[in-house]
């Protein structure tokens, strides 16, 4: 008998897994019936056995499910890095979540005053109390959200300077993630880059002498991704504003990430805040919201309303606005920094930024035997200290002490072993993201949190070594 006509009909397999269905749609399910039995009659031709039914319904599941499974989903962030850019940056507060949620389900008053039932402008959620945070409520001061910090740059830079130049230390040029570069936003701003200073010195004389009429404004750039140090000098912050104002120039400062707190009264390294820049004469102050601020991806433009008012104004705000889910997760974010008692408890990244080093080891020590036990001989499993760095830009030099989960294999091919290990904890329903350094591979347990640990473990068998 012709083995081919062994194989069921699509229609009476799908009669079989009515559950596939309702989950997935008939059409997805209809299209990994027929791919499973391609292959089966493909097998087939190089003389390998015609599948059960029970092998044949299983492996359909499996093609479905793994169809079906989001691209965008949860994953342990074991990297040592707590801000991964590449991992979704900031964590959300459950507030924020709540909110997002919220704001996703009904219709809200995104554009629409309640109080006068005219049109709103969404900026008005969020400006108010970035004012009462970064100013004390100061009626001078406003703020305008797009969709980051990059973005806030470039429609700054557009509305206040195009056409003409922007002058800024030759040290502070920098790129950021991807390959984007300072200069390279200007351009598109259509504003001209007149460089100043050296890559390690610049003087106050420089932005002076640099002052022309077709300057525009003077910036300043927080270099949060590297540092340079030795023969160094920079230009304070309120010794530029001075030089702006005398000339009748606004001065920007571009502060990267951003945090609305003091770092350092929570035994983390300091940060400039926007709140110092204004304090020290900023005129427009831009910053991330989902780096040290904690919230969702945004770019944030604080200062004065009458340059606020300009910036709003250009086309390009339009095309850089955010959504209401957007601006939801940001004002619930916000509000957290009312409460600054109990913030390190609700903020995700401050939470896991301050978490002790005793709290760390203790869950080390706990996972080492399962994890241990679920490798066998084929890795040993240690306990280690290591050191965790904040991550997307921020404090680049600094490091977090930490413990981590060390996995060793004494084999010839050990480098292949590791990277066996990491491609299985990839793998997992959960995929776990570690590192491989010093021939080794590590899980930075900072960024496990105790409500996770269970969920961590629960999965463990699963690893395919």
């Amino acid at each position: 008998m012709n083995e081919h006509k062994r194989l069921p009909a699509v229609d009476r397999v799908l009669q079989q897994i009515p559950d596939l269905i309702d989950v997935h749609g008939r059409q997805p399910v209809t299209a990994c019936v027929r791919a499973e039995l391609a292959a089966a009659r493909e097998g087939l031709k190089f003389g390998l056995p015609l599948p059960d039914d029970a092998s044949l319904l299983a492996a359909i599941r499996r093609r479905a499910e793994a169809a079906g499974q989001a691209r965008l989903r949860s994953v342990f962030n074991l990297t040592g890095t707590v801000l991964h850019t590449n991992l979704g940056r900031a964590q959300l507060a459950e507030e924020a979540i709540a909110a997002m949620v919220e704001a996703a389900r009904s219709p809200c008053p995104l554009e629409y005053d309640l109080a006068s039932g005219g049109r709103g402008d969404r900026d008005d959620l969020v400006s108010g109390l970035l004012a009462e945070l970064i100013a004390g409520g100061s009626p001078n001061i406003a703020a305008t959200i797009v969709n980051n910090n990059a973005a806030a740059v470039l429609l700054t830079l557009n509305a206040l300077a195009q056409g003409k130049e922007a002058v800024v230390s030759r040290g502070e040029l920098v790129e950021i993630g991807g390959a984007f570069r300072i200069p390279d936003v200007m351009r598109r701003a259509q504003v001209k880059l007149h460089e100043i200073g050296t890559t390690n010195r610049t003087h106050a004389k420089d932005f002076q002498e640099a002052i022309n009429p077709k300057t525009a404004l003077l910036m300043k750039i927080h270099t949060s991704n590297y540092a340079v140090t030795g023969f160094t000098a920079t230009v304070d912050e309120k010794a530029i504003a001075d030089i702006a104002h005398a000339a009748g120039l606004p001065f920007v400062i571009d502060l990267g990430s951003g945090t609305l707190c003091d770092f350092a009264a929570y035994g983390l390294p300091a940060e400039p805040t926007p709140q110092q820049a204004l304090a020290a004469g900023a005129d427009i102050v831009t910053f991330s919201g989902d780096k040290l601020l904690g919230g969702p991806q945004a770019g944030l433009i604080v200062g004065r309303k009458d340059l606020i008012a300009k910036i709003k104004k250009n086309p390009l705000k339009r095309a850089l606005r955010v959504g209401k889910t957007t601006l939801a997760a940001l004002e619930a974010t916000l509000r957290l920094y009312r409460d600054p008692d109990r913030l390190a408890e609700r903020l995700p990244t401050l939470r896991l930024l301050t978490r002790p080093l005793a709290e760390i080891n203790a869950l080390a020590e706990r996972l080492l035997p399962l994890v241990q036990a679920t490798f066998g001989e084929l890795a040993t499993v240690s306990v280690e200290p290591c050191c965790s760095q904040i991550g997307s830009g921020a404090l680049p030099v600094e490091r977090l002490p930490s413990a981590a989960l060390v996995f060793r294999v004494n084999a010839k091919r050990a480098g292949k072993m590791l990277l066996s290990i990491e491609a299985a904890f990839r793998g997992l329903p959960t995929p776990v993201i570690g590192y491989i350094r010093d021939d080794a591979y590590h899980l930075d347990l900072r960024c496990l949190e105790g409500k996770d640990e269970t969920r961590f473990t629960a999965q463990l068998p699963q690893l395919k070594l």
